[in-house]
């Protein structure tokens, strides 16, 4: 059904994950991570992050239902083989990803990133991003404080380039902001 896949943790990024079955012929539903949605569907092959391993797949059919994003995988063609898939995270290699531009990132790209803030001339570290929001408006950097941070505060920093995110640069693993370290 499933062709078991050699691949290294850190070529991987998860971009939906299966959550339950939808019908009896082998439709699973596929929550999608990528925006938009439907760029899910460009990938090929999908890994699945099985509790045995990674496994390689692809779509057969897709729909889009009032309940969101079906599809049924190839080599699964009855409710049993569907469920024994979910839950399931579903990731690509990071190599089928497009190149952005120079101030475009990829939101694994910013997490693990030390911030530094440059708050009214006094540089000082804030932490480690840990996770990156959205929020509507704009982005969110989650900020966790470590060992080499100012204090012990997880703080919220807006992703607005030029306004408070003032560089990032990913060879020195740094996102520098302007940001009140009060906040």
């Amino acid at each position: 059904m499933f062709t078991p896949v050699e691949a290294k943790k850190s070529n991987l990024i998860t971009v939906g994950r299966i959550t339950g079955v939808f019908g009896i012929k082998g439709w699973v539903k596929l929550k999608s991570f990528t925006d938009p949605q439907d760029n899910v569907l460009e990938y090929s092959p999908l890994l699945l992050k099985t509790k045995h391993g990674v496994k390689e797949c692809e779509i057969a059919e897709y729909q889009f239902r009032p309940q969101g994003l079906v599809v049924r995988l190839k080599g699964v063609d009855d409710r049993n083989a569907a469920e024994a898939l979910a839950p399931v995270d579903v990731a690509i290699d990071k190599s089928l990803l497009p190149e952005l531009g120079d101030d475009d990132f990829y939101w694994h790209q910013l997490e693990g990133l030390r911030v530094v803030t440059i708050y009214e001339g006094n540089t000082q570290d804030l932490g480690v991003v840990s996770k990156v929001m959205a929020t509507g408006a704009n982005d969110v950097l989650e900020v966790k404080p470590d060992a080499q941070s100012i204090d012990d505060r997880d703080r919220l920093v807006p992703y607005v380039l030029d306004l408070y995110v003032k560089k990032v640069d990913l060879s020195a693993e740094c996102i520098t902001v302007d940001w009140d370290p009060e906040f």
